[in-house]
């Protein structure tokens, strides 16, 4: 099994939100027996909090289910679990950094470095731009599954 986590600040906007988004994708593309996904904080503000309004709003009018997610802290522990650690900006990578056993491992990915676009995903808890957020992270998403099938050797 591969174990993706995506990582913000406070766990109820951008990473629940890629959370959702590339869970509904690894479904549609029957990868569901191969991946799991899950998202975290680096803060522990939102612990056991849904997502925001805002998430859950854009993930619904593109039709994605988001309401069983719950926000939660990052630990130690994940870094063993988890193959793919997906920070949502730089600030977020640093943060992941400072808590695990192997800082700077190659699992720990900063998300849009994974494509051609800006480098730190907007948080839209200050911005109030969550179509912007939603479109960002669903470029990264696919993305990630790229890279993914690639490394995993998993055929479409």
């Amino acid at each position: 099994m591969i174990n993706v986590l995506f990582v913000c600040l406070g766990n109820i906007c951008r990473s629940p939100m890629a959370e959702a988004i590339f869970r509904d994708i690894v479904k549609k593309e029957n990868l569901t027996d191969k991946i799991t996904v899950d998202s975290a904080a680096t803060s522990f503000w939102h612990i056991g909090s849904p997502p925001h309004k805002g998430t859950l709003s854009i993930l619904k009018k593109y039709s994605i289910f988001g309401e069983d997610l719950v926000g939660r802290q990052i630990t130690t522990k994940d870094f063993e679990r988890f193959d793919y650690i997906i920070g949502m900006d730089e600030n977020n990578i640093k943060n992941i950094n400072a808590i695990t056993v192997q800082p700077h491992h190659a699992k720990i990915i900063r998300f849009l470095d994974l494509t051609d676009d800006k480098k730190d995903v907007p948080d839209p808890y200050y911005t109030g731009d969550f179509q912007e957020t939603y479109e960002l992270v669903s470029k990264g998403c696919i993305a990630l599954l790229e890279m993914i099938r690639v490394e995993q050797l998993i055929t479409k």
